[in-house]
């Protein structure tokens, strides 16, 4: 039997390499729309980030995902992606 590799992604804020199905996927769509990506097989250029608060705090102080993503991302952006986290930390 054979071991499937598992899939391993760096989390924009931390830097530590996870799990790809740990982390979560925003990404930039072809019409530089940033969006949460809940399914991880959306269109467009994706960073992937853990689904914690302080390491969406760490990505915005240092530009990591707007560098990854490459655009850039207003306030409301990351407040939006804040509410969806804290969703998803409840739900």
């Amino acid at each position: 039997m054979k071991n499937k590799k598992v899939p391993m992604r760096q989390c924009v804020g931390c830097r530590q390499s996870k799990n790809k199905k740990d982390l979560i996927r925003i990404v930039r769509t072809p019409d530089n729309n940033v969006i949460f990506d809940d399914t991880g097989r959306m269109n467009g250029r994706g960073a992937y980030i853990c689904p914690s608060v302080e390491c969406l705090n760490k990505a915005r102080k240092t530009k990591a995902m707007e560098r990854s993503l490459d655009i850039f991302m207003p306030d409301e952006v990351y407040d939006v992606i804040e509410r969806q986290m804290s969703e998803l930390e409840k739900g």
